[in-house]
């Protein structure tokens, strides 16, 4: 029988993306990854030239989506990906670009 754990249970990861990850199509590759893995959320560009991302879904599908993001696609150069676990706040439905 397996131990209860954290299978099932959502989670939300705020995810700071620095680099040269503005105007290369990075916020459009967050939501492809985001969406292959299930996961909802948003993605959006801030005036100090990071994007953040809240990302909700199981933590293992998290788990890989940061470690797609800190690759981030071809034209992009990421210099660090910052996550903090929290609780989920509300529950979004789809992923989105903001």
């Amino acid at each position: 029988m397996l131990a209860p754990g954290n299978d099932h249970k959502m989670f939300e990861y705020l995810i700071r993306v620095e680099g040269y990850v503005q105007g290369v199509g990075y916020r459009v590759f967050a939501q492809r990854e985001a969406r292959q893995l299930g996961l909802v959320g948003f993605a959006a560009n801030q005036p100090d030239g990071c994007v953040e991302i809240i990302a909700q879904g199981l933590k293992s599908d998290l788990d890989n989506f940061v470690a797609s993001l800190r690759h981030g696609p071809s034209m992009a150069q990421v210099n660090d990906v910052n996550v903090v676990e929290r609780d989920p706040s509300r529950i979004s439905k789809t992923f989105e670009i903001r």
